[in-house]
Order: C-alpha cells, then structure tokens, then sequence
C-alpha cells in the first residue's frame, strides 16, 4: 500500500506526519520550511509512493474557516498541480497545538525542548493524521 502524508501547515514552517506503508501507525516524519515544501515533499516521494495528502482544516469554535484557511487553498491549488495524481484531503485541526504541547507535558518531555515550535508542528501533523485515519476507517 502506498503511505499517507499529513501536514500541519503554517505560512513560516510545516509539520509533516507520515503513516507506515499499511495505513495503520502515524508518525511524525519532519518540520520544514513552508517555501521548501513542494520540493521536500517531491524528494520523500521519490522513494515512497504516497496516495494521499491531508492538511489540516483551521476553524473557528463556530464551525467557520480561520484566518489561515486562504493560505491553505493557495497551498492547495498548488499540491494539485504539482501531484495531480495524489489525493487531496481535509481533517479538522482544531485544538491539535494544545494536544500536541500536552502530549509532550505528558511525555516528559523538558520545558526547553517543548518551546522548539518545530516540535509542535510535527505533532500537531501527526495528530491530524490519526484523526483522519480513525475518521476513514
């Protein structure tokens, strides 16, 4: 099977998950600079066959589109020139930054560390993903 890739866009940097070849774990993969991203992503995609792309959906707590979301359509128009033969979807994000803070609290991991904003962005993305993969299943 071929893998699933999950981004938690940001106008600066991009968390980036990935799920195993089965479609059952998601991981965190990377962050990466958003102007490096197509690029990244045609680089990861040489090696592992992807079938689809989720990004995250930012909205409101009343249901409409956050502030972001023109960024991500502009990104969106994008991804589908450049791998029209990829799946494109969408799973909500709210709340997946303060998850993903918690679950590095939780983890244990040190304060130093969890200010690496980086970090947050990957587990937010990895967050997505396995939001979209119990949605799908």
């Amino acid at each position: 099977m071929k893998r699933i890739i999950a981004l938690d866009f940001g106008t600066k940097r991009t968390g980036v998950a990935v799920t195993d070849p089965m479609q059952i774990i998601a991981s965190g993969l990377d962050t990466v600079l958003t102007p490096d991203l197509i690029s990244f992503l045609k680089s990861y995609m040489v090696s592992e066959p992807v079938s689809t792309i989720v990004l995250g959906e930012p909205k409101q707590m009343d249901n409409t589109p956050s502030e972001s979301e023109a960024a991500i359509g502009a990104f969106i128009l994008t991804l589908e020139a450049e791998f029209p033969d990829i799946e494109i979807a969408r799973q909500d994000e709210r709340f997946t930054s303060k998850m993903a803070v918690q679950a590095m609290i939780v983890g244990g991991m040190k304060k130093k560390k969890r200010q690496e904003k980086g970090r947050v962005d990957q587990i937010s993305a990895t967050l997505i993903l396995q939001a979209y993969l119990n949605r799908i299943s």
